[in-house]
């Protein structure tokens, strides 16, 4: 029969009262400190503080109390109200938080230009100028000069982008391997392996079909010659600006939570052949009816009084600052 030895001095038990507490209910919950509750409590009472302080010296001069608490109470009820925030977690909350507050931050410091398929003007662009108006001290502008922030649906401005310029992309679909690709899995692992032949097969395929690549937009290009990236659907016309950019381009795709960007001076070219190479909307013969620029990118439209097909300038900061260098004024219905 063997027999269990213990040398030294048994440790002595440890008071379990001063980590337990008793509910009104009867319940007993254990509590124990560590560094991370510490730090989650000084982080919160560093805000309050701030918030406090806020508070008390923001000046308060024709501000709509009713407003202001009806507005509150909106957000109250969208940020915790929705389903699917109702059972998110603290981290991903907190994160969410950051985010808001970064891009609130940052938004009083540039002025924001947004443009709709090359238009400042149309529903989704001055919407989008209002809102942000409404949400940050931002002056917003259509020049794209002035601009050191440009949200962009589907187009890169005709004037060069600068490097104190940032243009933001929506992606409605950031993968560009997804429509030779669905599962996600096999994507990455096609990326990790540099297997783009899919997407080489299905060009070949257009080409030996239709005698050219029919490819109109997010024509796929290859970045530092490495990684293919889906540059958003802009038309292929636009492919070349990216190339070599001074301006960061960033791309995000709000449905699948995902961003990417461009670092300015990035080598990016467009898939071509060596006997077949690259090329873009050819406008040979046309010119916009308002500027006259044969060397950008144009709508095609109708005349409603003629019913003669006619041509405009997609990007209307552009057109517009071609003809007040041409004809000293903006002819009316440029937008």
């Amino acid at each position: 029969m063997s027999e269990l030895v213990i040398a030294g001095k048994l440790p002595a038990s440890p008071d379990l009262h001063q980590y337990m507490r008793k509910t009104r209910k009867g319940k007993i919950k254990t509590v124990a400190r560590s560094k991370s509750g510490l730090a989650i409590k000084l982080t919160i009472f560093f805000l309050f503080g701030l918030t406090a302080y806020g508070f008390l010296t923001f000046d308060y001069k024709d501000i709509n109390f009713a407003n202001a608490v009806a507005g509150t109470w909106r957000n109250v009820q969208i940020m915790f109200g929705q389903p699917s925030l109702r059972h998110t977690n603290w981290p991903a909350a907190l994160n969410a938080l950051f985010v808001t507050f970064s891009l609130g931050a940052l938004s009083t410091i540039f002025g924001a230009k947004v443009i709709d398929q090359g238009s400042d003007e149309s529903v989704n662009a001055v919407n989008i100028k209002k809102f942000v108006g409404l949400c940050t001290d931002v002056e917003t502008t259509t020049d794209t000069r002035k601009a050191t922030l440009i949200q962009t649906r589907h187009r890169i401005p005709e004037i060069p982008l600068t490097s104190g310029q940032i243009l933001v992309f929506q992606v409605p679909i950031p993968e560009p391997l997804r429509i030779v690709e669905a599962r996600e899995e096999v994507t990455k692992k096609m990326h990790a392996e540099k297997d783009y032949a899919p997407m080489w097969l299905q060009l070949f395929e257009s080409l030996m079909k239709y005698k050219k690549v029919t490819v109109s937009s997010e024509y796929p290009c290859m970045v530092e010659g490495r990684y293919m990236m889906n540059p958003s659907p802009i038309p292929k016309f636009d492919n070349p600006k990216l190339h070599k950019a001074e301006c960061l381009y960033l791309f995000g795709a709000g449905r699948e939570k995902k961003i990417y960007a461009i670092p300015p001076h990035t080598e990016v070219i467009s898939l071509a052949f060596d006997d077949v190479p690259f090329e873009r909307e050819s406008f040979a013969g046309k010119e916009c009816r308002l500027c006259g620029s044969t060397d950008t990118y144009l709508d095609e439209m109708f005349d409603p009084q003629t019913g003669d097909k006619v041509y405009k300038c997609s990007d209307t900061s552009y057109c517009k600052e071609a003809q007040i260098c041409v004809t000293g004024e903006v002819r009316h219905g440029s937008a």
